[in-house]
């Protein structure tokens, strides 16, 4: 039997032996016997799952003008790859460096320009990223933003091709291990358009491949015979015809090859993470794409008429925020436009806007991370800004709580990528969203992370969605009971919403309290029951449920949710009833103990305010500051009676009775 681990395969037989108990008559085991021993102790492995944080990459970045190494976690140099660079804040070019042509080997989307070897730009390929060198505008011109893209190739995914033409059609190997749905082709020794094959724009029958189009520039797509009209793509190879812009005798050509919905991916490898599509808007120029994902990178161009390439990723602002999000184009030199909406990413999908009605063609990458964390410390990071005003994350922040400790206002602001930079809520407070203290936070950095409270006695926290930890939900009521997607891919034990567009509560139902109660964040009032909040249905593992009360799903109005679940070792959702002393809440997290606990009483007849505590401010003594999250007041320095211990945290009346009252229940939520 042949297992395959990590691209090795491995001939694992169970050993078949007679004898004594050690295998043989004597006792010793022969070499054949002891090498089939450690196969079968290997058998049988399967293969280890695969995500999109591991092949794919948006990291923003700015010039120094000298030399840098980007880390983004893609191993390139030992897998193969593209590396795909653009100026944000400066009309400069498109800069493609692939692994098949070497590194400092450029190439241009935006025009026709041949290979250049140059002293400047993608200068290695590395196991964790990829370097740069150079103060070229194109890549890292000091001051300049950039944005990078990097593909690893991976069967399922996306690979690179180069070959040498004939000047006869052909088919061309690709080591895809799926059909492509789109597939982009330069010749390398002299200038020539970028050809673009993609699915969708083909006619019918499906057979026929009969159409093209540019990717440097904005025509509609038209009939040619760049690829062999008639002979489709195959998951082994794909056809090419005679043409000088992909197989002219002699001519050297490389091209990307992207997979579309071949799974390939996650635990089960069945879950799709690259799409090529196409979309037809109506005549207001909308439409609603279903990619059964939430997307992080789309590219997209009207292919019945003249437009450009749009690229929009999460990094730079892909929001629901209502304002218009940065957009690059593939074909242009142009910097970074925000002059109109292209829409915003779902749960499920993208909403796209064009001018007019058109059918347009895409590709779309998965948002990650996939895989369940496994350190808090990757997903929560709690500060104690003091007088700075950007820290090291160590992740891209996707929400947020920001606050002032100790000086008016007292609001604690909640932030996240969804909705943007200019969007604000607050947890004691019931108003729709605003801009109050103007930008609400830096998203675009993968590293780093800058709120907008910043001063002297600021603190905050940032959190990263990721599956079984912590999720984001937008999305608009109905006034009917319905179901809402998410993709936290465990069922959620704490959902707290908000309305995003009207003067609402905060609805928050937390599964341990039980019969379908639930809390409001922003008061200290005791445990609801009303079906007409949570529909009396507690939510699976990818929808959770709301009813006609206006405060979750009004008809029109815009809502966001924050998801939290149970994580081992890096969260913990539960409750505990109180004893009056002391007591110790295991929540299963190593030697670290917990960074973050927020408490509240719920029992009722009974009233306890939202508490926080985190480790940036302390928690090691009883009298370690909390806030209130339902309070606009300063930190209570004081009377904290919540510290850290091994497992979880633990609890002591004697400084805050309020925490543990006895026989008084709560429930919380722990990150370690």
């Amino acid at each position: 039997m042949s297992n395959r681990y990590k691209g090795a395969v491995i001939s694992a037989t169970p050993p078949t032996t007679s004898g004594g108990e050690s295998g043989t008559a004597s006792g010793v085991w022969t070499l054949e016997q002891q090498l089939q021993l450690i196969a079968a102790s290997l058998w049988p492995i399967q293969p280890l799952p695969k995500y999109i944080e591991d092949v794919f990459s948006t990291y923003l970045y700015t010039g120094n003008g000298t030399s840098q190494t980007i880390t983004n976690g893609i191993n390139i140099s030992g897998n193969g790859g593209l590396v795909w660079i653009k100026p944000r804040s400066l009309a400069d070019n498109h800069s493609l460096f692939d692994t098949a042509r070497g590194a400092l080997n450029r190439l241009r989307s935006n025009d026709t320009t041949a290979n250049v070897v140059q002293a400047h730009g993608v200068s290695a390929f590395n196991t964790t990223g990829f370097s740069i060198t150079g103060a070229n505008g194109e890549t890292n011109q000091n001051t300049i933003t950039y944005a990078s893209w990097t593909f690893r190739e991976q069967t399922k995914f996306f690979d690179v091709v180069t070959w040498t033409g004939t000047g006869v059609a052909r088919t061309i190997a690709h080591n895809l291990g799926s059909t492509p749905g789109c597939i982009i082709v330069k010749r390398t020794d002299t200038a020539a358009n970028w050809e673009v094959f993609h699915r969708a724009i083909q006619s019918t029958p499906a057979s026929s491949a009969d159409y093209s189009i540019q990717l440097n520039l904005t025509n509609a797509a038209a009939i040619s015979s760049v690829w062999n009209s008639g002979t489709p793509p195959t998951s082994s190879v794909f056809s090419v015809g005679s043409g000088a812009t992909v197989n002219a005798s002699g001519g050297t050509y490389v091209a990307y090859v992207f997979a579309h919905d071949a799974g390939g991916f996650g635990l089960t490898g069945t879950d799709n993470v690259i799409s090529c599509g196409s979309f037809t808007t109506n005549a207001s120029g909308e439409a609603t794409v279903n990619l059964g994902y939430e997307p992080q990178w789309v590219m997209y161009k009207p292919s019945s008429l003249a437009n450009s390439w749009n690229i929009i990723d999460t990094m730079r602002g892909y929001t629901v925020g209502g304002t218009y999000d940065p957009f690059l184009r593939a074909n242009s030199v142009d910097a970074e436009y925000t002059s109109a909406d292209l829409g915003y990413p779902t749960a499920t999908g993208f909403y796209a806007t064009v001018d007019g009605s058109a059918t347009c063609i895409y590709i779309a990458i998965r948002r990650g991370p996939m895989a369940v964390p496994t350190l808090g410390t990757s997903v929560f990071q709690p500060y104690n800004a003091a007088d700075t005003t950007t820290q090291t994350v160590g992740f891209p922040t996707d929400m947020y709580f920001d606050f002032n400790k100790t000086g008016a206002p007292y609001n604690v602001l909640v932030g996240n990528r969804l909705v943007g930079t200019t969007a604000q809520l607050f947890t004691q407070s019931t108003a729709a969203e605003s801009n109050t203290y103007g930008p609400s936070g830096s998203f675009a950095s993968n590293t780093t992370f800058a709120p907008s409270m910043i001063g002297a006695g600021t603190a905050w926290y940032s959190f990263r969605r990721t599956p079984g930890f912590f999720d984001v939900v937008c999305y608009t009521g109905t006034g009917s009971n319905a179901t809402i997607t998410h993709n936290l891919t465990v069922a959620p034990e704490m959902v707290i919403i908000k309305s995003r567009s009207t003067a609402y509560a905060w609805p928050t139902l937390v599964t341990a309290i039980g019969d379908y109660k639930f809390l409001f964040l922003d008061t200290n009032g005791a445990q609801n029951t009303a079906s007409s909040y949570f529909n009396n249905t507690y939510p699976t593992a990818s929808v959770f449920s709301v009813g006609t009360n206006v405060q979750v799903n009004g008809s029109g109005a815009t809502f966001v949710a924050y998801l939290f679940a149970t994580c081992a070792g890096v969260s913990k959702v539960g409750s505990y009833t109180g004893n009056g002393t002391t007591q110790t809440i295991n929540c299963g997290f190593g030697a670290g103990g917990a960074r973050f606990v927020l408490i509240k009483r719920y029992d009722d007849g009974s009233t306890g305010d939202w508490y926080v505590y985190d480790t940036a401010r302390g928690m090691t003594v009883l009298t370690d500051p909390y806030i209130r999250l339902n309070v606009n007041s300063a930190e209570v320095a004081t009377l904290g009676s919540v510290t850290t211990v091994s497992t979880g945290f633990a609890l002591d009346s004697a400084i805050l009775a309020a925490i543990n009252v006895s026989a008084g229940t709560y429930i919380f939520l722990a990150i370690a």
